[in-house]
């Protein structure tokens, strides 16, 4: 059985049908889910599903994008939940920039500042980081090898820079997606070896990066398994054993 650990089921695009998505995933073997905190006005939604499924859980977090309506409190309200594993997802995000000089700084600064207050809160409840870098990978690396904890983390959506597999050695992860099958995903193929096995997790990160074949449909859960084929077949190994694999993985992460 597959843990998708990263997938956004509080999203407007599963209301209609969630309860199929979530047949269609066990059907794929995929029986566990975390949903991570990326948007505070969904949050409750996510909570609502952990406590109503079983092998729901989720993670409270503010996306880089929403660093300048960051609130601690709302954050802490939940992190003592049963079911909450994870701070974030939350990071460093340059790609969407402000024009000028003097704004790109302060829209750095904010991130940054809201990144370490999220890595501050992770090490004070004992919880790991998720983690969302796009186009900042130096930055964050530095603040996550001088402020993150023990608990470690997983780096959502590993961007292939050869750079962070340093985390590993600081016990962080690094989920692996839809991207992976992509045509043009060269770089990811390339570095995918380099990744410890016990350091490889699966994730979606549905609705969006749908893998190949399905590219250009919603995302779900029940497409972890093409994911895990194609990790097997770059790992060389069978699909039981990179599944297992990523499941032991999940459990030592995550507690789950």
């Amino acid at each position: 059985m597959i843990v998708d650990t990263h997938v956004h089921l509080d999203d407007v695009r599963y209301e209609e049908d969630l309860e199929a998505v979530l047949r269609r995933s066990v059907e794929a073997g995929v029986d566990r889910w975390i949903i991570p905190g990326a948007d505070p006005e969904t949050l409750p939604r996510a909570v609502e599903l952990a406590q109503r499924h079983p092998g729901i859980f989720f993670a409270v977090g503010v996306h880089p994008y929403d660093a300048w309506n960051y609130d601690r409190k709302l954050l802490e309200r939940y992190l003592g939940h049963e079911k909450c594993v994870a701070v974030g997802e939350c990071g460093l995000d340059y790609y969407r920039l402000p024009e000028g000089e003097a704004a790109v700084a302060e829209e750095q600064r904010i991130q940054r500042e809201v990144f370490l207050d999220q890595i501050a809160l992770a090490r004070a409840y004992g919880k790991p980081l998720i983690i969302h870098i796009r186009e900042a990978s130096r930055d964050a690396q530095e603040l996550l090898e001088a402020h993150a904890g023990e608990e470690g983390g997983v780096l959502h959506c590993y961007n292939a820079d050869h750079q962070l597999l340093r985390l590993a050695e600081r016990n962080f992860y690094f989920g692996i997606g839809g991207v992976l099958t992509f045509k043009n995903a060269r770089k990811l193929v390339e570095v995918y070896p380099r990744i410890p096995r016990e350091r490889l997790l699966i994730e979606t990160d549905g609705p969006y990066l749908t893998p190949h074949p399905y590219r250009g449909k919603r995302n779900e859960p029940a497409y972890c398994r093409i994911i895990a084929e194609k990790m097997a077949e770059l790992s060389e190994c069978s699909l039981e054993e990179i599944t297992g694999t990523c499941r032991e993985n999940t459990r030592r992460l995550f507690g789950i």
